[in-house]
C-alpha cells in the first residue's frame, strides 16, 4: 500500500501556501484536490484584497496571521514580481453617528498594531480621495490587491518543483486513525494509502473532512455555514485609485457594500452576506438597486447605467446568521485523539492575506511530528 508522509486536503490559497512552505523541509508530500485544478472554489472568487489587520480583535489568529502574512506576502510578490498593487484604503464615515465607530475602528487597528493608520477629517479625505463622500475616515497605506491567479500558480509551482505530488480530481471519502498513521481514500477508483500526518485545508468543506476523521463537528463548533458574497461593477473608469470602504457593523458579519479595485483598476462593488444552503454562483440581478445603493453612499455620481453583475464566491464561515464573528481554528487535533490530525477551519477573509503566515504556523505544528 502506498504510504504518504504528509497528506494536504485542499488545493486552495492556503493548502497550496502550506504546501510551498512544507516542500521546502520536508518530502513525501501529497495533496489531494476534488477540481480539475487549484484554486477552483473560495480562493478564485474573492476581492483579492490584502489587507493590514484593522478589523479583527486583539489578539486573534486573524488579527495576528494577517498583520504577519500581509508582510509575507507583499515581500513573496516583490521578491518573484508577482502582480500586485499597493493601493492603499479609506474607511469612510458618511453621517456624524458613524464617527464614534469609526474612531473605536481606528483604536482597534492601533492595539493590533497595524502599521501607519491615520485618521482623516472631512478635508484631509477630499484631498487624498476627492470622488468620496465622507466627512472622516481612516487611511490605511498598506492595504493593497494582488493577482490571486498568479500567487496560487507561483506557489504550486514551488511545492511540486521541491517534489510535492498534486492529486487533482482526488475528493477524500474516508479518514481514519490506524496505530501511528491514518488511512485515507479518494472517491475516484476507491484508492486507499497512508500518511502520517494529515493537514485538513479543505476550506468549504473542512467540516466535512474533520467528520469523516471522527471529530464531533457540531460539539466542537466546526460546522461550516455557507455564505455567499456577490459583486457587481463598473463597467466605466474608477473615479478613485484606493479601495473604499464604509464603516462596518459591530459584529462584522460582512464589511459592508465596499468599493475594490482588480488589477486592471476596473471598479466593483461586494461581496454582500447570504447565507445558501448549496453552492451557487448566480449572481441575483434583482441586488443591482441595492448594491447601487450602497455604492452611491460611498462615491457619489456614479452612472447606474455602467453597473452590472460580476461575479459571486462563497465563504466558509463558522458563524451563522445573526451571531457574533469567529476566529479561525488551527489545530492539531492530538487532544481529541487524533495525533497528526492538524485542522484548518473557517478560514474565510483574511485568509488569501494570512495564507503564508498560516502556512508557517502549521509548518511549526508539523515539526512537532517529524
Amino acid at each position: 500500500m502506498d504510504e504518504a508522509g504528509i497528506t494536504i486536503i485542499g488545493a486552495g490559497v492556503v493548502g497550496l501556501a502550506i504546501a510551498a512552505e512544507l516542500s521546502l523541509k520536508y518530502g513525501s508530500i501529497v495533496v489531494l484536490e476534488k477540481h480539475e485544478s487549484y484554486g477552483r472554489e473560495t480562493s478564485s472568487r474573492n476581492s483579492e484584497v490584502i489587507h493590514s489587520g484593522i478589523y479583527y480583535p486583539e489578539g486573534s489568529l486573524k488579527s495576528l496571521l494577517c498583520r504577519e502574512g500581509a508582510e509575507r506576502l507583499y515581500g513573496l510578490c516583490v521578491a518573484f514580481n508577482i502582480p500586485h498593487r499597493k493601493l492603499g484604503k479609506v474607511i469612510i464615515a458618511t453621517s456624524p453617528e458613524e464617527l464614534g465607530s469609526l474612531e473605536d475602528l481606528f483604536r482597534k487597528g492601533l492595539a493590533n498594531q497595524v502599521p501607519d493608520l491615520v485618521m482623516l477629517d472631512g478635508k484631509d479625505l477630499m484631498r487624498l480621495e476627492p470622488h468620496t463622500n465622507g466627512i472622516a475616515a481612516i487611511y490605511s497605506p498598506r492595504t493593497g490587491i494582488v493577482d490571486s491567479h498568479a500567487l496560487m500558480t507561483h506557489l504550486y509551482t514551488a511545492a511540486k518543483d521541491k517534489g510535492a505530488i498534486f492529486a487533482f480530481n482526488s475528493e477524500l471519502d474516508c479518514l481514519s486513525r490506524e496505530k501511528d498513521h491514518f488511512m485515507a481514500g479518494v472517491k475516484q477508483g476507491q484508492y486507499r494509502f497512508r500518511s502520517r500526518i494529515v493537514i485538513n485545508s479543505a476550506g468549504l468543506w473542512s467540516d466535512r473532512v474533520a467528520g469523516l476523521a471522527g471529530l464531533d463537528v457540531n460539539k466542537l463548533g466546526y460546522k461550516i455555514r455557507l455564505c455567499k458574497g456577490s459583486y457587481f461593477c463598473s463597467q466605466k473608469p474608477s473615479p478613485v485609485s484606493m479601495l473604499v470602504y464604509p464603516v462596518p457593523d459591530d459584529e462584522l458579519v460582512g464589511l459592508g457594500v465596499h468599493a475594490t479595485l482588480d488589477m486592471g483598476m476596473r471598479l466593483r462593488f461586494g461581496p454582500d452576506v447570504e447565507y445558501v444552503d448549496k453552492i451557487d454562483y448566480d449572481v441575483d440581478v434583482e441586488k443591482k438597486e441595492r448594491f447601487f445603493a450602497g455604492a452611491s453612499r460611498i462615491i457619489p455620481g456614479l452612472d447606474r447605467d455602467a453597473f452590472s453583475s460580476d461575479m459571486a464566491g462563497i465563504r466558509p464561515k463558522l458563524q451563522g446568521p445573526g451571531e457574533k464573528t469567529r476566529d479561525f481554528v488551527i489545530c492539531d487535533e492530538s487532544e481529541k485523539g487524533l495525533p497528526g490530525l492538524i485542522s484548518l477551519i473557517g478560514i474565510e477573509s483574511p485568509g488569501l492575506t494570512a495564507s503564508l503566515a498560516i502556512a508557517k504556523k502549521v509548518e511549526e505544528l508539523v515539526s512537532s511530528y517529524i
